[in-house]
């Protein structure tokens, strides 16, 4: 089950999303958990990467939904294109297969969120509606692989070194709790300070650090030696 945090932007808001699969039952069915959500709108279908491109650069979606099972069309690899199509969207990989290494290819590859098939409606909603709000829905196992794999802290270049001299003291003590899992309610039990006012310091270190969520900022803080991997 994953385990993200509270995400920090408001809890609903509208949400436009494209769906890629191939899949005629998985199309309808999916299409109809999500025209019926209050706040989301399915700007358009593509069964095929091709599609997916020019639909992605039509539309900018604000949720790339991707089957990762594509037809035989490598869907992971085709992640970045996809990102590249449509650079302010956020994309979700939907899967039935229980592939660790498609999983961590895919997360490679760009994906904020994954979804398998065999978890309930409930499950994409929730996990749209995290990566929608800057947040990530992932297995534990795969944050702390992408953890893992980074290169060691270096000292940071120059630009990176301006932004964090930015970064207050609370925002300091904010980042490893964060680097270690902790949701945005359970770092402000540790703090002493209240979720709203820990969504605010998020807020603040996104926009200095110039990073787009809570992933994103884990992988800059263990690269750039702000905090250290949670194992």
């Amino acid at each position: 089950m994953p385990t993200p945090a509270a995400p920090s932007g408001p809890p609903w808001s509208p949400m436009r999303v494209l769906l890629v699969a191939d899949h005629p039952i998985v199309v309808a069915g999916v299409r109809l958990l999500l025209d019926t959500e209050p706040g989301i709108t399915v700007v358009g279908t593509a069964s095929t990467v091709a599609e997916a491109l020019a639909l992605a650069a039509h539309t900018q979606p604000d949720i790339l939904l991707l089957d990762l099972d594509l037809g035989g069309e490598q869907g992971a690899a085709r992640i970045p294109a996809l990102l590249e199509a449509a650079p302010a969207a956020r994309l979700v990989v939907l899967t039935g297969v229980r592939d660790p290494e498609a999983h961590r290819q895919a997360v490679r590859h760009g994906a904020l969120g994954l979804v398998v098939k065999a978890q309930a409606p409930a499950t994409l909603r929730q996990a749209l509606a995290q990566v929608h709000t800057g947040g990530v829905w992932l297995e534990p196992s795969l944050i702390a692989w992408a953890l893992r794999t980074l290169p060691p802290p270096a000292v940071p270049p120059a630009p990176a070194a301006a932004a964090i001299a930015q970064l207050t003291a609370r925002e300091w003590e904010v980042i490893p709790l964060l680097v270690a899992g902790l949701r945005n309610q359970d770092i402000a039990a540790r703090l002493g300070i209240g979720a709203g006012t820990v969504r605010h310091h998020l807020t603040a270190i996104y926009a200095k650090l110039g990073v787009p969520g809570r992933v994103a900022l884990a992988l800059y803080a263990c690269q750039h030696g702000l905090a250290q991997p949670p194992f």
